[in-house]
C-alpha cells in the first residue's frame, strides 16, 4: 500500500525524507513520548532514520505508518496507520497493528479516530484482513478511549519496560468498517 488515503479533514500518505523536521517535532516532544517506551529524540537525523525504516516496511511488507497531513494547514500533524508486527508483542507476530501519534496541539480534535477509521476500512475492504490489533499503555487514557471508540475490544494486558499495556482486537465480522 503506497497510495494515499483522504478523509474529510486529513490527507494520509507515505512518509518522505522531507517529513523529517515535522516528525522530529513529534518524536522529540516529551509529552508525546511519555507512554511510548522511548526517550524523546535529540537530533533530526534520528527522524530521518525512522523514515527510512518505515520506507523499508513499505517495500518489505507493502504497508507501514503514514504521514497525517491536516488539509486546512497543509502541515504534517502526526502519523497513523497499519504495520505488520514482525517482532513478537504480547505473544503475537506477523499480525497487523494499528497505531497513531499526533502533536499535542492536535490532540482532542478527533484526528486519531478519523485517520484510524480510514485505515480500518482499507484493511477490511481492500486487504481483506480478518483481524486488526492495537495496544496502548494502560495510563494513556486518550489512546485507550480512541481505540474503544473505533470498536476495538480489550482482550488482554501485558507488561512492557515502561509499564502495563492493554491489548486490543477488532474483527472484520464485528466492525462497522465493512463496505
Amino acid at each position: 500500500m503506497t497510495e494515499a488515503l483522504t478523509t474529510e479533514r486529513l490527507f494520509l500518505r507515505p512518509f518522505v525524507l522531507e517529513d523529517a523536521p515535522r516528525l522530529f517535532l513529534l518524536d522529540s516532544n516529551a509529552d508525546v513520548m511519555k507512554y511510548i517506551g522511548m526517550k524523546p529524540l535529540e537530533k533530526v537525523e534520528e527522524s530521518e532514520e525512522i523514515i527510512k525504516m518505515i520506507q523499508r516496511q513499505y517495500a518489505e511488507n507493502s504497508i507501514g505508518r503514514f504521514a497525517v497531513i491536516e488539509k486546512s494547514s497543509q502541515l504534517l500533524i502526526g502519523w497513523s496507520g497499519l504495520k505488520l508486527l514482525t517482532e513478537e508483542i504480547n505473544g503475537y507476530k506477523n499480525v497487523y497493528d494499528l497505531g497513531f501519534r499526533f502533536l499535542p496541539e492536535f490532540w482532542g480534535k478527533g484526528y486519531a479516530k478519523e485517520s484510524a477509521s480510514a485505515f480500518l476500512k482499507y484493511a477490511f475492504n481492500q486487504l481483506n484482513l480478518e483481524n486488526i490489533y492495537a495496544h496502548a499503555h494502560s495510563e494513556n487514557q486518550a489512546s485507550n478511549n480512541a481505540l474503544q471508540k473505533l470498536g476495538f475490544q480489550k482482550t488482554g494486558e501485558f507488561l512492557e519496560e515502561d509499564g502495563m499495556c492493554y491489548w486490543y482486537e477488532i474483527s472484520k465480522k464485528t466492525s462497522n468498517f465493512k463496505l
